[in-house]
């Protein structure tokens, strides 16, 4: 049986768009930018009650009164290293906080993935895993950061996405085009062609 069906789905409106949440019966299965790809909860079932208190916290986060996500995650489909990034993400890495892409790797333990003839660099792993994480936000994909900068994002509108988190959380300093008010409004800003000069 295919686990997606058994999820009950939910949305709300957030500063940095729609955000999509998942639940089964274990927690949180996923949490993505954009409209539900399933149905609404059954009532009544355990997955109804975490998405109602899933949906209820991350309102709660993106109004800048939670730091710390309580409902149970559900990383069921991850195995191996994958599941192990997730983990040690979820766990360790706390808001406001960041950590790079190979410092994961070391604290989840990885070591060079070597088939003959391909080498991955474990930093490329969590990379890969953080590319397809299946509960942004509550697992902060977010606050892994290249070496060199704030390194990619797959979520919503990429890396202005991160950006804004990171800034929101106090993780990185505001820029002068940041606005708590949402994203939405700051790109809106940028789009915006330039007056013309008068003469």
């Amino acid at each position: 049986m295919d686990d997606v069906t058994e999820l009950g789905w939910g949305f709300l409106d957030t500063p940095v768009g729609q955000v999509s949440v998942a639940c089964s019966d274990a927690g949180v299965a996923r949490v993505a930018y954009g409209p539900p790809s399933g149905p609404g909860p059954v009532r009544c079932t355990l997955a109804d009650v975490l998405l109602e208190a899933a949906l209820e916290e991350l309102g709660e986060y993106f109004s800048g009164h939670l730091k710390t996500f309580s409902v149970p995650v559900d990383l069921g489909s991850a195995h191996g290293a994958r599941r192990s990034v997730l983990s040690v993400l979820h766990d360790t890495v706390r808001f406001g906080q960041t950590i790079t892409y190979g410092g994961l790797a070391a604290r989840a333990g990885l070591d060079a993935a070597a088939e003959p003839g391909n080498f991955v660099p474990p930093a490329r792993v969590v990379g890969q895993v953080m590319a397809s994480n299946p509960v942004a936000l509550i697992v902060p994909c977010h606050r892994v950061v290249a070496g060199t900068g704030l390194g990619g994002y797959s979520g919503g509108t990429g890396t202005d996405v991160k950006q804004w988190l990171l800034v929101f959380e106090g993780a990185i300093p505001a820029t002068l085009d940041w606005d708590p008010a949402g994203l939405r409004r700051s790109l809106a800003a940028r789009a915006q062609p330039a007056a013309p000069a008068s003469s």
